[in-house]
């Protein structure tokens, strides 16, 4: 199995981040992300997708065993950037329009 704190922090180190810059772009306290790494712990799936929309990814591209990460078309991109913006509940929103279609 992948070490995803191995993965994230390969991303973050990408970037130029620090644990703190990754906190502010992800929503996370700090303390959370530096906790997962003092105790060695696996992010929750809502953090690991807090995570992915920081560094503008998805969750199948955070875990893919490969190692070139899957590519994203433009308006994909496009799209997880805009989504990222959006509160959970016009999330919500746009899952429930997406199921109705």
């Amino acid at each position: 199995m992948k070490n995803i704190l191995s993965v994230i922090t390969q991303y973050r180190v990408e970037r130029g981040w620090t644990e703190y810059q990754l906190s502010e772009k992800s929503g996370l306290p700090q303390s959370t992300i530096s906790s997962w790494y003092r105790k060695n712990l696996v992010p929750t799936i809502p953090s690991l997708e807090k995570i992915c929309a920081a560094f503008g990814i998805t969750l199948s591209q955070l875990f893919a065993e490969e190692d070139d990460p899957i590519s994203l078309t433009a308006s994909q991109k496009e799209l997880l950037k805009r989504w990222s913006r959006l509160s959970e509940d016009q999330q919500a929103v746009i899952l429930a329009l997406l199921d109705k279609m």
